[in-house]
């Protein structure tokens, strides 16, 4: 993610959390082209999908295990909000459910959403 402070409501990353992050790397490494490097995550590695020319980090794969067990395997979009318990809060009144409980990422805190029709994103405060 950037250093730079991002606009509410957008979306500052996205990544894939599933059980064999290596297949599922080397499939997107194959199949999109992208160049991958390790993340260590303290006794396994996860890992960032980056663009063949420039080495730009695109997006992560991720094991589901440690920090990330409880992450759905679908891409998941991160969602810039004000203030992430208000918005826990609105999901819940909506018609939205919690999936992953709130927790620190980076300089920040997100969850995990899933709205009224199934559909999961994260939410995510700077």
């Amino acid at each position: 993610m950037s250093n730079e402070q991002p606009e509410i409501g957008s979306m500052v990353w996205i990544d894939l959390t599933v059980p064999d992050a290596e297949k599922v790397r080397d499939f997107y490494s194959e199949v999109v082209g992208w160049a991958t490097s390790e993340v260590d995550m303290g006794g396994y590695a996860d890992f960032s999908m980056n663009t063949p020319g420039s080495g730009t980090t695109i997006t992560g794969v991720c094991h589901a295990q440690g920090v990330n067990k409880d992450m759905p395997p679908a891409w998941m979009p991160y969602f810039v909000v004000a203030d992430l318990d208000v918005s826990i809060a609105k999901c819940t009144e909506n018609g939205g459910a919690i999936v992953v409980q709130p927790r620190s990422l980076g300089e920040g805190r997100f969850c995990v959403v899933k709205d009224p029709a199934g559909a999961v994103a994260a939410l995510y405060q700077v």
